[in-house]
């Protein structure tokens, strides 16, 4: 395994993040402990979760799955880069959502984080991280928040999900007013099919320090090879979803025909290229990788060792144009 520092920061992280947003609706707990355990033999020390994952009536399973492999011991938790997140409610589906139980008041993320660090069954949480803008807070109450929970102990860093590129630029810009550390990471959209991020996001995270964690590298499957899945009548997440929908758009149909034919040339696989490819962009920590089975964590962790040459990245910049630079890509 590759290592990175995150950002700005002296923490050093693995070149790929272990999502485990399907351990507890896709993925038992079992199997989950097994994805866990090959992940870190193979020396990725970088996890991701979220309070709400398990999602539905299972709000908090995934973390709760964490946790219980985390008390399995074995220096488990101390070889371990913890993210999780805050901003959902985490009520059952249904039932009224009573106010300050979700997004990012002072009072909910005292809540949250007490509610992670049980289902987590530990005393801290290295990256602390907001599932989404909260426009009705002031980021003066957010990290007055955070910081309170630093001196506790209680999280080490804070960063984003989801965020524009000015609302970095607000978050550190108050952060600094504070004397805090502020943003450390955003978890953004970001892959070859979807790129728009590089327009202003992952500028402004570059800007102000902060570590790219691309989610959904695949976008959905889409460049996993859905085409040839397809044809040999293969089932999951290329046939639902983002990329179902993304399929049925001819445009976007014939781009994938031509990113698996190039691949085809080169005896390369899909969803191995997508992710060796964001390794290649500035300003990127690391992609977050979701794997159901070990299977499919042994072709993730194949990619950090895969090289492009620059007449392929070249071809696939071809297929998978970006927006340009900002201003530029819309100002002339």
């Amino acid at each position: 395994m590759k290592y990175t520092q995150l950002g700005r920061t002296g923490l050093k992280v693995s070149r790929l993040v272990l999502g485990t947003m399907n351990f507890g609706p896709q993925t038992d707990e079992a199997a989950s402990h097994s994805i866990m355990d090959a992940a870190q033999g193979a020396g990725v020390n970088f996890f991701d979760t979220a309070n709400v994952y398990g999602f539905g009536a299972d709000k908090g399973r995934t973390e709760e799955i964490v946790g219980s492999w985390f008390a399995k011991g074995g220096g488990r938790r101390d070889k371990t880069v913890l993210g999780t997140k805050v901003y959902a409610n985490m009520g059952v589906e249904g039932d009224k959502v009573w106010p300050n139980h979700d997004k990012l008041s002072a009072l909910n993320i005292r809540r949250s984080v007490e509610a992670s660090l049980k289902r987590l069954g530990t005393d801290y949480i290295d990256i602390y991280q907001f599932h989404h803008v909260d426009r009705d807070t002031p980021w003066d109450e957010i990290w007055q928040a955070i910081d309170v929970l630093v001196q506790q102990g209680k999280i080490l860093y804070a960063g984003s999900s989801n965020h524009a590129g000015w609302h970095i630029a607000r978050a550190n810009e108050a952060a600094a007013r504070r004397g805090s550390l502020g943003l450390v990471s955003e978890q953004c959209l970001y892959n070859l099919a979807e790129r728009r991020a590089e327009m202003e996001v992952i500028p402004a995270a570059r800007g102000y320090g902060l570590g790219v964690i691309p989610w959904s590298p695949l976008h959905g499957g889409l460049l996993g090879g859905a085409l040839r899945k397809e044809r040999e009548g293969g089932a999951g997440r290329s046939a639902v979803g983002r990329s179902a929908d993304a399929l049925a758009n001819s445009t976007i149909r014939a781009q994938i025909e031509s990113y698996e034919n190039l691949l085809d040339k080169h005896g390369l696989e899909p969803g191995e290229v997508a992710l060796a490819w964001l390794l290649t962009r500035p300003g990127v920590t690391g992609p977050i990788v979701g794997p159901r089975t070990t299977d499919q964590l042994a072709s993730a962790l194949r990619a950090v060792e895969l090289s492009l040459p620059d007449e392929l990245l070249a071809s696939l910049d071809e297929i998978f144009p970006g927006p340009g630079p900002s201003p530029e890509a819309f100002a002339w």
